[in-house]
């Protein structure tokens, strides 16, 4: 039997590391959690950090469903509080740095973290703040932790699969804070017998709207979705990248476009297994196949959080299939090279990755 490299082997061998998919809500740290909640005096599933985290991580799921609903758990204690939100984004940071992580886009709801979502009977012992308070606070938060650690973190905007009126809004923030650290827009969340049979008009409008203002576009697709919201994704939402995208290969047709030009396709090992995108057999991962057929393709932790993981515990699920190293630092500088970063930005990160690793990725 193979042992498995420990993590202090695997930040040495990929000391330099870039992650272009990654939810901020869902990288909080359960200490932060369990302080807020206390300061609030807001119930939690537990009042230690023991019994918080069998409540809240999720290793053996299966269903994005079940993942999403550990989210509804702790975003009542995140929600319209600015002070718990500016400490998040700042620790984040921290986090990135600690783990090698260089340069990271760090995505969110402006409206979740806001407590902009329908109200539950807690929600009336909730501050609230506007939409664009968050990204503010956000904003600040990342500008103080990129200094401070010597890191570069920028921000994506989710739009939020299920309520497309907040799309517009979302566009607009992120066109008026593209100066700070807003460098796209997404849509993010579960299908629903609403929307599993394509995306709705509102949120086509907001995303042609984004795309004649250059706002740069990602969106989650190919999750627990077909094959089929790949090429939605695509065509009617303008999106340069897909995040996980692993059924484009259910459709030989959307794979071959995929390939031929070149979507960057955000994966997220753990998350895929533990949401159930895929088939448990790790040696059976669309990673595999990916690599092999020269699909722009990174490697992503999605939530560290609600899957008490790591970067780089993704780096080893990606070596346990069959990826070597070699592959997985392609995957690194494939990142750079499709991040949403300026183009000065974007050249020192790649100077960078070859002054560790090497040229030839």
């Amino acid at each position: 039997m193979t042992t498995m490299p420990g993590l202090r082997e695997l930040n040495s061998r990929f000391p330099y590391k870039v992650e272009l998919h990654v939810h901020l809500d869902g990288s909080a740290r359960l200490t932060t959690i369990l302080e807020t909640a206390r300061r609030r005096k807001l119930l939690l599933p537990g009042d230690n950090l023991e019994d918080l985290k069998k409540s809240i991580c999720v290793y053996h799921a299966k269903s994005l469903y079940k993942v999403l609903e550990a989210f509804t758990l702790f975003m009542p204690v995140i929600a319209g509080d600015g002070e718990c939100i500016s400490r998040i984004a700042y620790e984040f940071c921290e986090d990135c740095a600690n783990h090698g992580i260089r340069y990271v886009e760090a995505r969110y709801s402006p409206h979740l973290l806001s407590n902009n979502e329908e109200k539950p009977e807690y929600a009336t012992e909730h501050g609230d703040l506007t939409p664009r308070e968050v990204v503010q606070i956000v904003n600040d938060a990342f500008e103080r932790g990129s200094k401070d650690y010597g890191i570069i973190v920028k921000s994506i905007l989710c739009c939020m699969r299920h309520r497309p009126d907040w799309s517009d809004e979302v566009v607009a923030l992120a066109s008026d804070f593209r100066s700070a650290s807003v460098v796209a827009i997404d849509i993010a969340g579960g299908f629903t017998k609403e929307n599993i049979e394509g995306i709705p008009e509102g949120h086509k409008e907001a995303f042609k709207k984004a795309k004649d203002l250059r706002i740069r576009i990602t969106a989650h697709a190919g999750v627990d979705g077909p094959a089929a919201s790949v090429k939605e994704a695509l065509d009617d939402l303008y999106a340069e990248r897909i995040g996980h995208g692993y059924h484009c290969l259910d459709d030989p047709d959307i794979y071959s476009e995929v390939k031929k030009k070149q979507i960057h396709l955000e994966t997220c090992p753990v998350s895929s297994i533990r949401c159930g995108s895929v088939l448990e057999d790790i040696k059976q991962h669309p990673l595999l196949k990916f690599a092999a057929d020269g699909i722009n393709f990174s490697i992503n932790s999605d939530d560290p959080l609600v899957f008490d993981s790591t970067l780089v515990d993704d780096y080893s699920l990606a070596l346990e299939a069959g990826l070597t190293d070699r592959q997985i630092i392609s995957g690194i500088f494939n990142a750079a090279r499709s991040s949403f970063a300026n183009e000065a930005e974007k050249q020192k990160m790649l100077k960078d990755l070859e002054e560790v690793y090497g040229p030839g990725f």
